[in-house]
């Protein structure tokens, strides 16, 4: 089973900023629609967003998160600004061979193992 990796979990305060990566050689990024998704507290798992598709990120992150992938590495990025404690989660990047960038996580098919996201007050 292939699953993507992600990095760049951490702890951080109220205000600061973290870059999470996901890398998955085996999935080349042209045959995969990608996407970010979080868990907060032990809430259903939440769509963050789709890189290159500025109406796909969720409302609670929209102007402080970015999506982008660099396809020369193979590489999805979430960039996270004014971070807040609500933000705190398990944070996974996702990938389907489906054709859209879905809302459902049960539309994907390919799973990191996450990685944790805690921001202090």
């Amino acid at each position: 089973q292939v699953h993507p990796v992600e990095s760049g979990g951490g702890s951080v305060q109220t205000g600061g900023s973290l870059t999470l990566s996901c890398t998955a050689p085996e999935l080349r990024d042209y045959q995969y629609r990608w996407a970010w998704f979080r868990q907060v507290n032990n809430e259903a798992r939440e769509r963050v967003g789709c890189p290159d598709r500025d109406m796909s990120y969720a409302d609670a992150v929209k102007g402080r998160f970015t999506i982008s992938h660099d396809n020369a590495k193979n590489t999805l990025f979430l960039r996270m600004t004014n971070l807040k404690p609500e933000d705190s989660g398990m944070y996974y990047c996702v990938a389907t061979s489906k054709p859209y960038c879905y809302i459902s996580w049960r539309d994907y098919e390919f799973w990191g193992q996450g990685t944790e996201v805690v921001v202090s007050s």
